[in-house]
């Protein structure tokens, strides 16, 4: 990933690349690059099943891209519209889901996005992804896939002790992490 991550305020930078994207549909590649942690992040948060928010995820960015001529700078950053792109697609999907299942009872997420969640989830999910191999995989698995110790020492070949100091190792560099960031 060769491209740097504007500033919050380097909004000319943002504003370019848009404006390249516009002229260019590959330039829209950087700004799927910059931004796909965070819509995904959103996303995830609001729907239950992993393949369910990177289709999701995916649906935002086709319909950014297809739609980034009628993009209009109004003061927001471009994070904005996307997250407005990924609400939508999440009431969309709650709605359909709703249709389907009639007996369901689901609360339809709220349309409100908080930036800061949404931010924070998207730096652990960098995080994660910048842990050594054999301790994201268990993150992934454990956290993500849900599965038990057992299944993930199975999977790795692994002892169940050794993926436990795995996970230990990764939750404890995480959270040095996190809390580094606080500081």
């Amino acid at each position: 990933m060769g491209v740097r991550k504007p500033a919050p305020d380097d909004r000319e930078v943002e504003r370019s690349m848009v404006e390249a994207a516009r002229r260019d549909p590959a330039r829209f590649a950087d700004l799927y690059e910059i931004h796909f942690e965070l819509v995904y992040a959103y996303i995830a948060r609001r729907v239950r099943h992993r393949d369910v928010a990177e289709d999701l995820t995916a649906e935002v960015f086709h319909k950014a891209l297809a739609n980034i001529g009628s993009f209009e700078w109004r003061g927001a950053p471009f994070a904005s519209w996307l997250i407005r792109i990924a609400a939508n697609a999440v009431a969309d999907q709650s709605k359909r889901a709703a249709r389907e299942v009639s007996a369901m009872d689901s609360q339809e997420p709220s349309t409100i996005p908080n930036l800061e969640a949404i931010e924070h989830r998207a730096r652990l999910f960098r995080l994660v992804n910048d842990l050594p191999d054999d301790q994201r995989r268990v993150i992934v698995e454990r956290f993500v896939e849900q599965r038990s110790i057992r299944e993930v020492a199975a999977q790795l070949g692994r002892s169940e002790g050794a993926v436990k100091q795995l996970q230990f190792r990764a939750l404890q560099h995480l959270r040095e992490q996190m809390e580094g960031a606080h500081a």
